[in-house]
């Protein structure tokens, strides 16, 4: 075996290393404390809004046992403080999480404010005279819901009505199984032939495939293959947003990628992939799920688990998978996934692979789609993330397409329930991180070996979040490993001289060999302070890129 696949291989079994080990030692590396709280309140900035102006207020004379006080009676049932109107404006800045800020005019009176979140509860504060109270609601499912504010003025027998319908900007999941909506070679869901080099193709989302027209983001495992050049692809929405800087996969000449995406469907119904190459590609993309708006499964991160490794026999037989052939796993009811959830989000890995080919992730009971998890080459060790239907049976299966055998292996890093509290929001795409970038504010230089470098996601963080990353490790000597771990320390502790040094982890997120670009989507959970560690497991220093595509949030 080479040093290079010995290096791969290490995210495949536990590691005993401690965290100090290494020819230099392990480098903690972060941006300042103030840099990342600034970038995460840019990112609060983009908050969705509704408004409703004080001129659609309806005013309203109250009965009169509504009329008390003798300045109702001075002035007449109705007829005091005529100008009672208020604007509303809601701000969110989370999944299910609204933010009202009411503009009363009004008399100098004490009123009565209220309001009805449309899910069945009510919020009541007492002013006096004009003012702007606040208020705040967290709502238990997405969905849409019609917020009313009553302001009563009692002492002049009127009240104020005005209200908006909100819309939450989380959404949640809703499994499917694999299917292909797009493939270049032979016109599925386009016409047939290869993508131009800068060129795009799209593929539609809305009502195709039973996928509803109220879509909001999709899940794809987009392929690209039939490559000449290096380059990478962008997937992006269609109509109603501009091409982002991001990328989801980068290749190499000759070489067949798969990654995992979840991107935003456009205004249009449709998904748009840009081939950033300078050579004609073909591009593959099979959908494994959807979010709406409609409430069914939110999401729950774990820590990584390990349910199959087929090199030592853990849930299934030992040995090699024979080619062509399947074999199926327990799910449901094990190892923290709760009997009930839905699907699963997994990093599925192939490692000793005899010949090409590629690897089907399906729901147990079923039969094996056209579409594709994983495409691998000889002897070569590679990983992806993977979202799939769990069967009926509690099970799901994967089917070795080559034609020879290879060693699978599989991490479960988060399910999906009916009772899952975290939405799916969407935001940027951002580049958050660029070692290869020294002019950024990321002033760290590469990914040290054996070391990590320590990403402060949101410091307003709260339990139960995950969030949506695309990364690329490059410019590689070596071949070696990358997994990604929330930080058990706050960021006080991981930014100050002598911090104490995280535990190292031992799953891998991608694998790499030397000179190869190597991208995965991981949805990382932050743990109880936001922060995520990027952990360098080979023994030399590579570039690591950090793209933002959304979060999971439960409020």
């Amino acid at each position: 075996m080479t040093a290079a696949l010995v290096a791969a291989g290490l995210g495949l079994v536990p590691s005993t290393a401690s965290a100090t080990d290494g020819p230099t030692g392990l480098v903690a590396q972060s941006p300042a404390a103030p840099a990342a709280a600034g970038q995460a309140k840019a990112e609060r900035t983009a908050a969705q809004t509704w408004h409703s102006p004080a001129e659609r207020t309806v005013r309203t004379v109250l009965g009169a046992a509504g009329n008390k006080g003798a300045a109702a009676k001075a002035a007449g049932a109705g007829e005091g403080n005529p100008d009672l109107a208020m604007s509303l404006g809601g701000f969110s800045y989370s999944a299910l999480g609204l933010e009202l800020r009411t503009k009363i005019t009004s008399a100098d009176v004490a009123l009565e404010v209220v309001v009805d979140w449309g899910d069945g509860k009510t919020e009541k504060q007492s002013v006096k005279g004009s003012a702007e109270p606040v208020f705040a609601h967290t709502y238990a499912e997405v969905g849409e819901y019609q917020v009313e504010v009553t302001v009563t003025d009692a002492v002049n027998g009127v009240k104020a009505e005005n209200g908006f319908m909100y819309l939450t900007p989380g959404s949640d999941f809703t499994p499917h199984a694999p299917t292909r909506l797009l493939d270049t070679r032979d016109g599925t869901g386009v016409q047939a032939g290869k993508v131009a080099a800068r060129g795009t193709t799209r593929v539609k989302i809305a009502e195709n495939a039973r996928i509803p027209a109220d879509v909001r983001a999709v899940v794809l495992n987009v392929t690209v293959t039939n490559t000449t050049t290096d380059g990478h692809v962008t997937v992006f929405p269609g109509k109603g947003s501009a091409q982002p800087v991001t990328s989801n996969l980068n290749y190499t000449a000759g070489q067949s990628v798969p990654n995992l995406v979840i991107v935003p469907v456009g205004t249009d119904g449709y998904v748009e992939l840009f081939n950033g190459g300078w050579g004609a590609v073909d591009l593959i993309a099979d959908v494994t799920g959807y979010f709406t708006r409609s409430s069914s499964s939110g999401y729950t991160p774990m820590a990584p688990v390990r349910f199959v490794d087929t090199r030592a026999g853990l849930g299934a037989a030992k040995g090699q998978v024979a080619s062509r052939s399947t074999f199926s796993t327990q799910i449901s009811g094990l190892k923290g996934v709760p009997a009930d959830a839905t699907a699963v989000a997994l990093n599925v890995t192939v490692t000793d692979p005899k010949q090409a080919g590629h690897l089907s992730v399906y729901p147990g009971g079923s039969q094996p789609p056209t579409a594709s998890s994983l495409n691998f080459a000889a002897g070569e060790t590679v990983a992806n993330a993977v979202i799939v239907p769990i069967g009926p049976d509690g099970r799901i299966s994967v089917f070795n397409g080559a034609w020879a055998g290879t060693d699978v292996v599989v991490d479960v890093v988060g399910h999906y329930t009916k009772d899952g509290k975290a939405a799916y929001r969407p935001y940027g795409p951002y580049r958050r991180l660029d070692t290869r970038e020294p002019d950024s504010w990321w002033p760290g230089g590469r990914l040290p070996a054996r070391g990590y470098i320590s990403q402060w996601l949101n410091p307003e963080a709260k339990g139960g979040e995950a969030y949506v990353l695309n990364t690329t490790v490059t410019n590689t000597t070596e071949g070696g490993f990358l997994s990604v771990a929330p930080s058990p320390f706050p960021w006080l502790h991981n930014d100050q001289p002598g911090a104490p040094v995280p535990p190292r982890p031992d799953a891998s997120t991608l694998n790499w060999t030397a000179g190869r670009t190597v991208p995965n989507l991981v949805q990382a959970s932050g743990g109880d302070h936001g922060i995520v560690n990027f952990w360098n497991q080979g023994w030399k220093d590579a570039d690591l890129i950090v793209d933002v595509f959304g979060v999971y949030e439960a409020y």
